[in-house]
C-alpha cells in the first residue's frame, strides 16, 4: 500500500503491522476529506495480503479524537455528506475488514471519536484518557453507539453513557470491559505495538473467520449461525477449512512445536 507521510493521516509498516496516525491539529476531529482518506487507508490495509494488523492512533497527547469537525460543519462540510469508502473515520462502514484493529487512545476521545475507537476491535487506553457520548446535549444521536455500545457493555451502564453524556474516566472504561488495558502515558504505543506484534504472529485465516462470524452472526439466531459455520457456508470459514494454515495447526500440535502460518 502507499505510504502517507504527511497531511491529516500518516501511516508506516513494520512487517505485517500498520501503523495509523490521525493529526489535524489542534484536536484530530474529522471532516470530510479526512474520512474519505482514512477510508483509502484502511481499504488497502484489508486488501494488501502482506499486511495482518493495523494500530489506530492519533497524534499529540491531549486529544484522541473529539468526532465530527464542528468547525468544518459550519463552513458548509455537510454532515450527511460522503464519508468515503469506510464510513465516517474510514472503519465504520468498511465492508470485510477481517483482520484485526487496535486503538490506541490517549487524551480525549468523545462522540464521533468514541465511535471511532469502538469500530476497531481491541482498544487500549492511556491513564489520561477520557470518554463521552455528548450528542445529547446538541440534540443529535449518538447513531453508531446507539447500536454498538449495549452490545459491549452492560445495558443500562450503555444508557447511562448515551441519556446522560456524562464523562468516564480510563479506569471506568476498563471496569466496563469497554477496553483491554490501561497504560501509563509513556508506554500506550508499546503495549500497542506488543499487542500488534502477538496478533500479528496468529493464524490470519482464523483471525478473518472469526471476524466474519461475530460480524454476521448479530443478525441471526444461533442455531442458525452455527449451522453455517458447521456447513461452512461462511468464506472466510470454507477458506480456512481448505487451507495449508489449518493442515499446519494439527501439524504441528502432534509435533509438539510452534505452527508456522502462511496466510494460505
Amino acid at each position: 500500500m502507499r505510504m502517507r507521510t504527511d497531511g491529516p493521516v500518516r501511516t508506516r509498516v513494520e512487517g505485517g503491522v500498520l501503523e495509523v496516525t490521525l493529526d489535524r491539529p489542534k484536536a484530530n476531529a474529522i471532516d470530510l476529506a479526512t474520512s474519505r482518506i482514512m477510508g483509502e487507508v484502511f481499504r488497502d490495509f484489508r486488501d494488501d495480503p502482506d499486511l495482518r494488523v493495523a494500530i489506530l492512533r492519533a497524534a499529540g497527547d491531549k486529544f484522541f479524537c473529539p468526532g465530527w469537525d464542528l468547525k468544518a460543519a459550519a463552513a458548509g462540510d455537510a454532515v450527511d455528506g460522503d464519508y468515503g469508502v469506510g464510513g465516517f473515520g474510514g472503519l465504520q462502514d468498511l465492508p470485510n475488514l477481517n483482520k484485526p484493529v487496535v486503538a490506541a487512545v490517549q487524551g480525549i476521545c468523545c462522540g464521533g471519536g468514541l465511535e471511532l475507537a469502538l469500530s476497531c476491535d481491541l482498544i487500549l487506553a492511556s491513564e489520561t484518557a477520557t470518554f463521552a457520548l455528548p450528542e445529547i446535549r446538541s440534540g443529535t444521536v449518538a447513531d453508531a453507539a446507539s447500536i454498538k455500545l449495549p452490545k459491549r457493555i452492560p445495558y443500562h451502564v450503555a444508557m447511562d453513557l448515551l441519556l446522560t453524556g456524562r464523562w468516564f474516566d480510563a479506569a471506568e472504561a476498563h471496569r466496563w470491559g469497554l477496553v483491554r488495558e490501561v497504560c501509563a502515558p509513556a508506554d500506550l504505543m508499546a503495549k500497542a505495538w506488543d499487542l500488534a506484534r502477538l496478533l500479528e504472529s496468529g493464524p490470519p485465516l482464523v483471525y478473518a473467520a472469526i471476524k466474519e462470524v461475530v460480524r454476521e452472526a448479530e443478525a441471526l439466531r444461533f442455531h442458525d449461525a452455527l449451522h453455517r459455520i458447521t456447513r461452512r457456508h461462511f468464506p472466510t470459514v470454507d477458506r480456512l477449512y481448505a487451507s495449508e494454515d489449518h493442515a499446519e495447526g494439527a501439524r504441528a500440535f502432534a509435533e509438539k512445536r510452534d505452527p508456522v502460518w502462511k496466510g494460505r
